[in-house]
């Protein structure tokens, strides 16, 4: 029907022209921006697939740099300790040469002192020994390390790494200071001190403020005696510390008096001598050698048993390559589960890449239809705005 008023033709191109250009900008903006699903009324259910395997991927993601991570932390870890396994060669190498009758009490002295130098500094290894300001071969908190691989810390999803004590304490070559008197009895019931009077007693003076002491002597005084007088002592001036122990002595086959640090608090000792010249004047924590008494440096002592010492090191440097290996099949665990997340994201963004991206080609042919339309929509627009003039020729 040729009409004036309605254009119907016209409202129809202008429809038709509506949805061209409307398809042509999502095609235009699909193709900026690279994805198929740009907004939730693009596609409601696949952009909720979407965020979903964005969540996982990302987690997946994290899960990899987690596990390389923890791979730089056990190699700090296995570096501390590749440090270590120089210094228990070299503390094994002493305690080889003091079994070695060649040398004078002296120089097994000397040899004493490296050896406990090169305790402290184990122990000073493993307390600087940090990743991310986490302590890695001590007894502190925390005791394991959880890494996290993907899926936040659930069941099969973890790999816990475990903490072992590398200090020269519990290795067994060092700890709290000790002294042990040279002097030995073949039984602990044997005489130990013989003093004629009160100035040849020994005289044990101990903590900070010396508060407590202690004198042996006065006549005949068997060495477990002496061990009994001076814990009872001890244990008065600090709950639970027995200061004094029994030692025996594998070389001489003797039993030494040996006289403990108290590591747990701010304790000293000194040892005084009131007449006999055989002991020593005064002995305090840090003293390596004095007449009647030598630092055993706690587990090993060269002084008091040089194949003691040996078997001590042997079994230090076997708790230490264990765990060492244990270091290095745990980074080739990580290395392998990294793989198995490496892939496991690839796969996921696989299938994110097939639910949001867009087919570039399949969008241009879109685009170039939409295009097509778009122009054919214009002209038809154009020549139905004409009709009503067509209409006008029949009123002239």
């Amino acid at each position: 029907m040729l009409a004036i008023k309605n254009n119907i033709m016209a409202d129809n191109a202008a429809r038709h022209l509506g949805t061209s250009y409307d398809a042509l900008a999502r095609s235009v903006e699909r193709l900026s921006s690279g994805l198929r699903i740009n907004s939730a009324k693009d596609d409601a259910a696949g952009l909720a697939v979407r965020e979903l395997i964005r969540a996982d991927l990302a987690s997946f993601q994290q899960g990899s740099r987690n596990a390389q991570d923890a791979i730089s932390m056990l190699q700090t870890a296995e570096g501390g300790l590749s440090m270590i396994d120089d210094i228990l060669v070299r503390m094994r190498e002493l305690a080889e040469q003091s079994a070695t009758d060649s040398y004078s009490a002296t120089q097994i002295t000397i040899m004493q002192s490296e050896f406990d130098e090169l305790a402290a500094e184990i122990t000073r290894i493993v307390n600087t020994t940090t990743f991310n300001d986490n302590n890695l071969l001590d007894a502190t908190t925390p005791n394991a390390f959880e890494i996290a691989l993907g899926s936040g810390l659930t069941a099969g999803q973890t790999i816990k790494l475990d903490k072992q004590d590398m200090t020269a304490t519990t290795l067994g070559v060092g700890g709290a200071v000790e002294i042990a008197s040279g002097r030995g009895v073949a039984a602990t019931g044997d005489s130990y001190f013989t003093g004629n009077d009160v100035a040849d007693a020994l005289t044990f003076t101990f903590d900070t403020d010396q508060s407590a002491s202690v004198t042996i002597g006065n006549g005949s005084v068997t060495l477990a005696a002496t061990v009994t007088a001076l814990n009872q002592s001890s244990r008065s001036a600090v709950s639970g510390w027995n200061i004094a122990t029994e030692a025996y002595n594998s070389d001489t086959g003797q039993y030494v008096l040996k006289l403990s640090h108290h590591t747990a608090g701010d304790v000293d000792f000194e040892v005084v001598n009131t007449g006999a010249a055989t002991w020593a004047a005064d002995l305090g924590l840090d003293v390596v050698a004095t007449a009647g008494f030598v630092n055993t440096a706690g587990a090993a002592s060269l002084t008091l048993g040089e194949q003691a010492a040996i078997t001590a090191v042997e079994t230090a440097i076997s708790t230490k390559d264990t765990f060492r290996a244990k270091l290095g099949y745990m980074m080739n665990r990580l290395e392998a589960a990294r793989s198995v997340v490496d892939i496991q994201a690839e796969n996921l963004l696989t299938a994110q890449s097939r639910v949001s991206d867009v087919d570039v080609a399949t969008e241009m042919a879109a685009m170039t239809r939409s295009q097509v339309l778009a122009q054919a929509g214009i002209s038809m627009l154009a020549q139905a705005n004409m009709m009503p003039q067509m209409a006008l020729k029949l009123l002239g």
